[in-house]
């Protein structure tokens, strides 16, 4: 396949993922009356039916990754070309930013912006490395024809059972800086998530290099 459709597809699939991430984030904060849990539970719902949906109509095309970290892990394996990899990467971050600024035009909300949230400290590096490194376990675990479910339901429960709501992307970090709406993250938080995801990501990879056959 030509590699510029699998760098769309990785553009788009990102764009649509932090568009649901963040526009049900919107909605949800403008619908919950105050109550951030009933606000967390719908962008929760909306997060994982659009990340099953996603993954199952791109992941034919490019694997449907939409994250650095899965995509940088499948490099080290070959089993994504290591010469695609730049291209994944900057495709994926693009579509994050274009992702969150589609989602505020929806909205009629200034496109433009950054995140003031902050999101920062010990529990939350620990919660990004956690998540991200299940995401992985959980990806390279899944059975054929599988992923997309197992993956949409384990990013739904990580949403809860993690302090910072289960980012495990620097793709999704990335967009969420420029977001300064529910799910946004404030740019000077942005990079220890992504060290502790990139961390989590490895540990998520040797964990299952453990267990395979």
């Amino acid at each position: 396949m030509i590699h510029w459709k699998r760098y769309f597809a990785e553009l788009v699939g990102t764009a649509a993922l932090l568009c649901a991430v963040i526009g049900s984030g919107i909605m949800a904060e403008q619908l919950a009356g105050g109550n951030v849990a009933v606000a967390l539970l719908a962008n929760t719902l909306a997060t994982l039916f659009a990340l099953y949906v996603l993954i199952e109509t791109m992941g034919p095309i490019s694997g449907a990754h939409f994250n650095p970290v899965v995509s940088l892990v499948l490099a080290i394996r070959k089993d994504l070309d290591r010469h695609q990899l730049l291209g994944y990467v900057v495709a994926q971050l693009m579509g994050a930013a274009l992702g969150a600024w589609l989602a505020h035009a929806m909205f009629e909300l200034e496109i433009f912006q950054w995140s003031a949230k902050v999101r920062t400290g010990q529990a939350q590096w620990l919660a990004e490395a956690v998540a991200t490194g299940g995401l992985l376990f959980v990806i390279l675990r899944s059975p054929q024809g599988k992923a997309s479910s197992i993956v949409a339901c384990y990013i739904g429960a990580a949403y809860w059972f993690t302090a910072s709501t289960s980012f495990a992307n620097p793709a999704a970090a990335f967009g969420r800086m420029f977001s300064n709406t529910f799910a946004g993250i404030s740019p000077a938080d942005v990079p220890a998530f992504i060290i502790a995801q990139l961390v989590g990501g490895l540990l998520g990879w040797a964990l299952h290099e453990i267990y395979r056959d």
